[in-house]
């Protein structure tokens, strides 16, 4: 899922004469790619904010430190 995509590659297969199906499909995987990784992302901060809550609801200090540093890191990477 960490594949990187150059705006040369997509040039370089819409730019062919032949035909415009290898420019499709690398659109299609672009596309299918940046899908995932929105997913994934949000599954991610909901599995962080569950846990968040669920530390706050047991009054667990220490789980909520760790859990809200991991959503705030997180979101500074993504």
């Amino acid at each position: 899922m960490e594949k990187e995509y150059s705006y040369a590659e997509f040039m370089k297969a819409v730019g062919r004469n032949t035909s415009s199906v290898q420019a499709e499909r690398l659109l299609n995987e672009i596309y299918m790619d940046l899908f995932l990784k929105c997913i994934h992302r949000k599954q991610n901060i909901a599995r962080l904010l569950e846990l968040i809550d669920t530390a706050l609801d047991e009054l667990d200090e220490e789980r909520f430190l760790v859990y809200s540093t991991k959503l705030i890191k997180f979101n500074e990477v993504n």
